[in-house]
């Protein structure tokens, strides 16, 4: 696996996965799946960074600037909304790309505020994809996809 945290550009082209979902007030889930996924050829992008420059009043619009481009480079986009945070930008960009057929993994934890509308909008947006409900099967759902050629 390569790991690659923003602000670092990446430019690759190999198979990579987008790391959405909750960063402010809320566990770091993204060191967790990507513990899950050590072993993987795969390069994940994680928005997440160390150390955000809070007092940089430029930060926020590099880091969504960040968030938006390598949202289109990854091959593909996984998305965990935590129990601690509505997450309204994950909600957006969820939104956006279950308009496409880019492959997407969804992890809902059971007790996100606002899991049945993530349930119902998914269901009808991509009937194809599995929502689970914890980050272990996330990542096995991500490791199945990895491992196709």
């Amino acid at each position: 696996m390569k790991y690659i945290e923003a602000p670092e550009i990446y430019g690759g082209k190999d198979k990579s996965l987008f790391l959405a979902g909750g960063i402010s007030n809320c566990p770091n889930w993204q060191e967790e799946l990507a513990n899950h996924l050590n072993n993987e050829d795969l390069v994940l992008l994680n928005p997440r960074r160390a150390n955000f420059p809070i007092n940089d009043s430029s930060a926020a619009e590099k880091q969504i600037q960040w968030e938006f481009n390598h949202l289109r480079k990854a091959t593909a986009v996984s998305f965990w909304f935590p129990k601690e945070t509505l997450c309204p930008i994950v909600l957006c960009e969820l939104g956006a790309w279950s308009m496409t057929d880019k492959p997407l993994f969804i992890g809902i934890d059971p007790e996100y505020p606002r899991k049945q509308d993530v349930e119902i909008q998914t269901k009808l947006a991509r009937p194809d994809i599995k929502i689970v409900y914890d980050l272990k099967s996330l990542s096995e759902q991500i490791r199945g996809w990895a491992n196709k050629e």
